[in-house]
């Protein structure tokens, strides 16, 4: 059968490099007990490694003309490829209610929305890993203090120990991107809930790095009754001083506690 064309729509640059793909399949090496959902097969040029692996895979791809590609060529895949987009997909209805793990060669257009989508099921996913754009790689597993760290840090990091694993060229693809790109790995940790109200925490992330070059005071004031402000000054000045880059995942929690402790005092 014919080669997959790639689609710019899709986000599609087809890795050709099989020794890149045999160690991004060997990420998940340790989750042989569990089942694998891999995003974005393409032609299965990390597929082949992780079905010799002997995991439990299932794939979900949107492109139709990949989804013929991987029927007419792997025959163990039958009955496991899902032709959905994944940002769309129910991953319980998908592999079932238990633990489970996310692999892929990420489409770069989406990345990051895929990283919120597996957000969504954090109880669930235990490990996810694979190859984004570099940047995005970075920024997701950037530090406090970092140019990169953001939003994206903050709310993965808050529930997973996340690892920079290395960097590959523009010319192991087809076609080449203009980027490099950068494989990381997400690894759930044991946090079970925030010591806070999570869906305010989100929202202070958000707002905070919203104006990232201003104080959190200026940042979050809109989040702070005006009649709170001199108490805020008062007793948190120091904090509120700071810009988002410079505060780490419990920082946040306590922010976010501060502000609903002025806003129900109000």
């Amino acid at each position: 059968m014919q080669q997959v064309r790639a689609k710019k729509s899709l986000g599609q640059h087809f890795l050709i490099d099989l020794d890149v793909a045999q160690r991004i399949a060997a990420t998940v090496e340790d989750y042989k007990h569990l089942p694998v959902l891999e995003v974005g097969p393409g032609m299965g040029v990390l597929t082949q490694y992780l079905l010799a692996a002997g995991h439990d895979l299932k794939v979900v791809e949107l492109d139709g003309e990949s989804v013929d590609y991987l029927n007419a060529n792997f025959p163990a895949l039958e009955g496991r490829i899902i032709e959905r987009d994944f940002l769309k997909l129910d991953l319980r209805e998908a592999c079932g209610t238990g633990d489970m793990v996310v692999i892929g060669n990420y489409p770069y257009n989406i990345s990051s929305q895929i990283m919120f989508h597996v957000l969504d099921y954090k109880d669930q996913v235990k490990c996810c890993s694979g190859m984004f754009q570099r940047e995005v790689a970075q920024r997701i597993a950037a530090g406090p203090g970092s140019k990169t760290y953001g939003i994206v840090s903050v709310l993965l990091q808050a529930w997973y120990d996340i690892e920079y694993l290395f960097t590959v060229d523009e010319n192991v693809f087809d076609p080449p991107p203009k980027v490099k790109s950068g494989v990381i790995r997400l690894v759930r940790n044991n946090v079970k809930s925030l010591d806070c109200d999570e869906r305010l925490f989100k929202s202070v992330v958000k707002t905070s790095f919203g104006q990232r070059r201003k104080t959190l005071r200026n940042s979050l004031r809109g989040m702070i009754p005006p009649e709170s402000m001199p108490r805020l000054d008062e007793q948190y000045g120091e904090v509120f001083k700071r810009r988002p880059e410079q505060l780490g995942v419990d920082e946040f929690i306590e922010l976010t506690n501060i502000i609903k402790n002025l806003q129900n005092k109000e």
